[in-house]
């Protein structure tokens, strides 16, 4: 098990152009620069092949935690498979996962595709929900030790991020991969089973809970 430490804060400089002061004035509000703090020395054990859920209010810090999280792994060697990283090529679906037609239908089927019409269609084709369950297939296909996945199931009804939730962390414990993601989302908990549950709230408090052994 690896512990990382996070500690970040922001300095807010206000511009203050004349109607910025006539706000300020109005309402009382203090114009000098300010430091906030998102993370105060925080400390994180994951272990490899632990499923890591990052959740909390939009705004909250949890991007900002998934990308510290990513570069300190990285830093140590590990591999990472990040989906915003992942760039779509505009060919057939079919021909941009896995090295057969076989091993593509798999990993889409685990991602919740399994029409035939997308695989012949095209991304550019393809609703912004499907084009994400895209990535998470080739997420699933890449010789990686993390895997990432900000954002997660934003662009999909609750129903099937539900179900997309429980195959991919079905893989990723059978392949023994670290599977972090964060959202706003609370409703994943048990289609995901999380091993560490961290619940980033108001300024720096934050809430790390890792599931009894």
């Amino acid at each position: 098990m690896t512990q990382y430490t996070i500690s970040r804060a922001f300095k807010s400089n206000v511009e203050r152009s004349q109607r910025v002061l006539e706000i300020g004035e109005s309402f009382g509000l203090a114009l000098s620069d300010k430091e906030f703090v998102i993370y105060d020395n925080l400390k994180i054990d994951i272990d490899d092949g632990d499923i890591v859920y990052i959740t909390g209010q939009s705004g909250s810090g949890k991007s900002l935690l998934l990308r510290d999280l990513k570069a300190q792994m990285a830093g140590e060697g590990k591999k990472i498979a990040d989906l915003g990283d992942i760039v779509l090529e505009d060919k057939p679906v079919i021909d941009l996962v896995g090295a057969s037609t076989v091993e593509a239908t798999d990993y889409l089927a685990k991602a919740g595709i399994s029409d035939a019409w997308i695989y012949i269609r095209k991304p550019s084709e393809l609703s912004d929900g499907q084009r994400y369950r895209l990535k998470l297939a080739k997420i699933m296909e890449q010789d990686a030790d993390v895997w990432i996945a900000d954002e997660f199931g934003a662009v999909l009804d609750r129903v099937t991020a539900k179900i997309v939730a429980f195959n991919i962390q079905k893989v990723a414990r059978r392949l023994g991969k670290t599977f972090m993601v964060a959202t706003t989302h609370t409703d994943l908990g048990e289609e995901l089973g999380p091993d560490l549950t961290i619940t980033k709230r108001f300024r720096e408090k934050v809430d790390v809970e890792r599931r009894a052994a």
